[in-house]
């Protein structure tokens, strides 16, 4: 006799959530086992507090991971045009702004919060909270969950939905990658992403907090493997905004496997280096007579000049303009459109946003989410090889795989 099944949803994150309301919704009964006080709470902090649902532009092209087919298939299967239908079926409305980014028209990630946990509670969800998982295990009539404070919770399939290593203060600690390499599941190395850079420079403390709107590219082998633009901040231990975090992947990669790479800054990105010369040449000759460092104010900031100046080589800042060699303006220029810094490191885990690396995705069946080892047992989310750009592409993915492995998981036993 056929009976829809009990299902285990480990971890309350945006793939686990959604993976219990699509799987309560068709019948099944579902547990969710939390590790935290509370789910959901990664979600808050998505979008700067707004929540990023998705990304219209959403495409192959924003992901990563070493099967780019095993991510086609999920976001094809519930696309972002299905994702924001389910949205505004459940409550939340939504407006699309600058690059595609989707988000709540309340401009709060706790209001999809409360309208996830609304749904789940109408769907008559369980919800266990201070319930770490630390062991799973297949019997014959299911699966076993064991917590951390040694009970045992039964279930007829299991839906691990834990995160990577990304943001620890909400619960991702890596503690799903143990679950599945003890069900006999690979995993690929993990490093952060999008994520700030650190650099070898002895001027970080000097220029902390100068912002400028500029292009940067990481390097390798002297050659440009990524490039981005928009607001680039100086800290004290590196380099940071929007375009940092964006080729933090890139960076990551090849730290990761002990290579160098560079991170290359044009802060004139609009002017050819002719142009950005000529510029110079006339600023500088507007007034001849004034010191040098002081002839780049409203030009610079400020505390950047020096180090600047330093970088060029020119040790004597307050010689007059009308005394600056051609040969040195050039200096000036190659630094300005082509400052080449060693990266040496990325941010701790907790400063990341997402993780790279994962389960690998070729021991699951991409069109149900379910291990190709264990029969009845689902991954979803940021716990497999799949991360993405900034931009709600991560969440795209949260819930596209999540949609399925609840979809999947739900089917009568």
């Amino acid at each position: 006799m056929q009976r829809k099944p009990h299902i285990l949803v480990i971890g309350g994150g945006a793939s686990g959530l959604m993976a219990a309301i699509v799987a309560a919704n068709n019948g099944a009964k579902v547990t969710i086992l939390e590790k935290l006080d509370r789910v959901g709470k990664k979600i808050l902090a998505t979008g700067n507090g707004r929540c990023n649902l998705t990304n219209i532009n959403t495409d192959l092209k924003f992901f990563h991971g070493n099967n780019k087919k095993a991510i086609q298939g999920p976001l094809n299967a519930f696309d972002v045009g299905m994702t924001l239908n389910f949205f505004e079926y459940i409550g939340v409305t939504h407006k699309v702004e600058e690059d595609g980014k989707v988000y709540p028209m309340s401009d709060q990630a706790s209001s999809v919060l409360d309208i996830l946990r609304y749904k789940l509670m109408e769907l008559g969800v369980e919800e266990y909270c201070n319930a770490e998982v630390i062991d799973i295990q297949k019997c014959a009539q299911g699966f076993k969950a064991h917590l951390k404070n040694n009970k045992i919770i039964k279930g007829d399939r299991v839906i691990v939905a834990t995160g990577g290593k990304a943001a620890p203060q909400f619960g991702c600690d890596g503690g799903g990658y143990l679950l599945a390499q003890s069900l006999g599941h690979k995993t690929t190395d993990v490093y952060p992403a999008l994520v700030q850079l650190k650099l070898k420079a002895s001027f970080l403390k000097a220029l902390k907090g100068v912002k400028f709107i500029g292009k940067a590219s990481v390097l390798f082998n002297e050659q440009i493997i990524r490039k981005e633009k928009g607001e680039i901040l100086f800290t004290d231990y590196g380099i940071s905004g929007p375009p940092i975090l964006q080729l933090s992947r890139k960076a990551a990669e090849k730290l990761n496997k002990g290579q160098k790479v560079y991170i290359k800054i044009d802060m004139f990105p609009n002017l050819e280096e002719d142009e950005l010369l000529q510029l110079l040449q006339i600023r500088l000759g507007y007034n001849p007579e004034r010191p040098l460092d002081f002839g780049f104010v409203g030009l610079l900031n400020k505390r950047l000049i020096p180090v600047i100046l330093k970088e060029a080589g020119i040790e004597q800042r307050q010689k007059r303009c009308t005394e600056v060699s051609h040969k040195e303006l050039k200096r000036i220029v190659e630094i300005l459109k082509d400052w080449q810094i060693e990266i040496i490191g990325t941010q701790s885990w907790s400063n990341a946003q997402t993780t790279a690396g994962g389960i690998k995705t070729d021991e699951i069946h991409s069109k149900s989410m379910e291990s190709k080892l264990i029969p009845g047992l689902y991954f979803t989310g940021e716990i497999l090889d799949v991360d993405g750009d900034c931009g709600g592409f991560n969440l795209q993915w949260a819930w596209s795989s999540g949609y399925i492995a609840g979809e999947s998981a739900s089917k009568e036993l």
